[in-house]
């Protein structure tokens, strides 16, 4: 065989098994995957994380429809639907000394939230600006959930590879899907208790 036609091959391999790689990712954002089955997701910047899809899971705990369980040692957040069920969602917590626990509400709901950082916030990362428009490179990702009248948030981000992982400094993160997702459900005056 010619050195020019193994080249071919070659390439042509290559070329399939990129085909059918980039093929299964596009599945994997686009259709639901397996309940508690990691798949894979691209980001816009072509990095590759392995998450968790939300699922639907016995939750026998005597708990309102529509109340809203984090466990941060675990790192899902329950959404209680009633009848012995919750929706479970991966999240990213507080890192340590941000984490916290307590009971709270909802009392507001925001689409692509504008962000501005805490001093403290801006104390360790100074190269922060003071004020962000809401958009893709937010923090606060695609939608948010206020906490009371707290400065904490269940959020997007524009991270999601960190999800599953103790990063924030304090808020409780979902993916942009999983946020839209819980967003859509969650009412205003809705309860929400955060759990170490």
């Amino acid at each position: 065989m010619s050195e020019f036609v193994r080249v071919l091959a070659v390439g042509g391999l290559l070329l399939a098994a990129g085909i059918s790689g980039a093929q299964s990712r596009d599945a994997a954002r686009t259709r639901e995957p397996r309940p508690n089955a990691p798949f894979y997701v691209t980001t816009p910047f072509g990095v590759i994380y392995k998450t968790h899809a939300r699922e639907t899971v016995d939750y026998p705990r005597k708990v309102s429809p529509g109340t809203i369980i984090v466990n941060t040692t675990e790192r899902y957040l329950y959404y209680v639907l009633g009848s012995g069920q919750a929706l479970r969602y991966t999240i990213g917590v507080g890192k340590e000394g941000y984490s916290w626990a307590g009971t709270s509400t909802i009392s507001a709901k925001r689409e692509w939230p504008d962000w501005s950082p805490t001093p403290n916030i801006r104390k360790r990362q100074p190269d922060l600006p003071a004020h962000m428009k809401g958009g893709d490179q937010n923090p606060l990702g695609a939608r948010a959930l206020y906490l009371g009248d707290t400065l904490y948030r269940i959020h997007g981000t524009n991270e999601p590879w960190n999800i599953g992982g103790a990063v924030s400094s304090g808020c409780i993160r979902l993916s942009n899907e999983d946020i839209i997702d819980l967003y859509n459900r969650v009412k205003i005056g809705a309860t929400v208790i955060v759990q170490r």
